[in-house]
């Protein structure tokens, strides 16, 4: 089975992947919407090469328990630029004291037929999870790594919070630095009105 990955959250292209869970932390939306995490927020990503990029998270309330997330992105290498911009819903839960951003992603899965060339994409709805701590003006967002847990799916949300809760290494080792980044909250930008 060959994975695609059309949308990507909360990240930016590298060489590593965010881990990707068949279930969320919660079987469903929990908690109440913190009107702290919505804003237009903005950073800069830089991996020590000449690889930087811009990224942009628009947090806004699409019910009272559920985010609408918008992931604005750019990315430059030498002389090129690659826009990139998705969308996706997210709900928070807590474990102990951190509260993580369960955040739905569809994804197309390309499976080959049996005794056939042609490849069938198939849509699979699948959880990336993110610490996020807010302070003043500064959204911190760290994304669990994929190389978390050798388990990849789990029978049940209280079983994968388990799994984080009882988490015995270093941060660093459920972290991933490269998807993990800090924002700022400035005012959204306008777009340029023609003549």
């Amino acid at each position: 089975m060959k994975k695609w990955l059309w949308l990507l959250p909360l990240c930016t292209v590298c060489w590593a992947c965010p881990f990707e869970s068949n279930v969320a932390l919660e079987n469903g939306p929990v908690e109440k919407a913190d009107s702290s995490l919505c804003g237009y927020w903005y950073g800069i990503i830089r991996d020590g090469s000449d690889f930087f990029g811009i990224e942009a998270l628009d947090i806004t309330l699409q019910s009272d328990s559920v985010y609408a997330i918008t992931r604005y992105g750019k990315a430059i290498k030498g002389d090129i630029i690659l826009p990139d911009t998705a969308y996706f819903t997210g709900y928070t839960s807590y474990i102990g004291e951190h509260r993580y951003m369960n955040v739905v992603a569809d994804i197309l899965i390309e499976e080959p037929r049996r005794n056939s060339k042609i490849r069938e994409m198939k849509k699979q709805r699948v959880y990336y999870i993110a610490r996020m701590d807010v302070s003043h003006d500064t959204l911190t967002v760290m994304t669990i790594t994929e190389s978390f847990s050798k388990k990849k799916t789990f029978g049940s949300a209280d079983e994968f919070k388990q799994m984080i809760r009882n988490f015995s290494g270093s941060p660093k080792e459920l972290y991933d630095e490269q998807y993990s980044l800090s924002y700022r909250k400035i005012v959204k930008p306008q777009p340029v009105k023609s003549f």
